[in-house]
């Protein structure tokens, strides 16, 4: 190969973009999920919370 070919080779890769817009997409799509990762631990103590509390009042309405 010759370097003028290798030059317009890379010139033309350095162009291209296709593979830019599934980058973006994978990129959105990790913060989406990490955020829904810390956003269900917090859900999930407070869903916790509150079946304590009513088997508590279940509790001493009971006894």
């Amino acid at each position: 190969m010759k370097i003028a070919e290798v030059r317009t080779l890379l010139v033309a890769l350095d162009r291209d973009e296709s593979g830019q817009d599934l980058i973006e997409y994978a990129l959105i799509a990790a913060l989406i999920a990490l955020g829904s990762i810390i956003g269900m631990d917090t859900v999930a103590n407070e869903i916790n919370s509150a079946f304590n509390i009513i088997s508590q009042k279940l509790a001493n309405a009971v006894s």
